[in-house]
C-alpha cells in the first residue's frame, strides 16, 4: 500500500488540496515520466512583432526596440483519482470535474508550492480517460486522466 500522507497539499486549487478533498493528484504516463513539470514549466511563445514589408527594400523592417510579450498557453495536466469504493469513485471523479469547470466563476488558482508557483487558469477540456481498476467491481478504485487548462498570462 502507498504511502498516501506523501500527496496532501502538492497541488491546491482555489485553496482546496485536492488530494484531501477529492482523493486527485499529478501522475505520469509511465513510472520517471516528466509530462507535468514538462508541461508547468515549458515557456509560452512570443507575440509574433509587428514589421513592415516594404516592397523596394529587402526583408522586413522591425522596430530598433522589440518589447517581447508572450501568447497564452495551453497547460495539459495528468491526473489520477483514487478512493476507497466504487461509489466513492465515482462521486469523487464528476465532483472533481466538475470542481475543475466552475471554478471560482470560471478561474482556478492553481498553485504547486513545491515550485513557488501559481498559475491563474480555467478549463479546457478532459481527455485520456484510463481505468487503473476494474469500475464494475466493488473495491478500491483509481483512473487516471489529462486535463487541459488555459492559461491567458502565462506565469513563463
Amino acid at each position: 500500500m502507498m504511502d498516501t500522507s506523501t500527496l496532501k497539499g502538492l497541488v491546491i486549487i482555489n485553496g482546496t488540496d485536492i488530494w484531501t478533498e477529492f482523493g486527485a493528484f499529478l501522475t505520469e504516463e509511465k513510472k520517471g515520466g516528466r509530462e507535468n513539470l514538462t508541461a508547468i514549466m515549458t515557456p509560452a511563445k512570443a507575440k509574433s512583432h509587428v514589421g513592415v514589408n516594404i516592397r523596394e527594400r529587402d526583408g522586413v523592417k522591425y522596430s530598433s526596440k522589440l518589447d517581447t510579450r508572450s501568447e497564452e498557453r495551453d497547460v495539459t495536466l495528468h491526473f489520477a483519482l483514487f478512493a476507497k469504493t466504487k461509489g466513492e469513485w465515482l462521486l469523487r471523479y464528476r465532483n472533481f470535474i466538475s470542481f475543475l469547470k466552475q471554478g471560482n466563476d470560471g478561474w482556478l488558482s492553481v498553485s504547486l508550492p513545491e515550485l513557488d508557483l501559481t498559475m491563474r487558469m480555467f478549463y479546457v477540456s478532459c481527455s485520456g480517460y484510463k481505468p487503473l481498476t476494474y469500475l464494475w467491481k466493488e473495491g478500491v478504485q483509481a483512473g487516471r486522466f489529462k486535463v487541459t487548462l488555459k492559461e491567458p498570462e502565462p506565469s513563463f
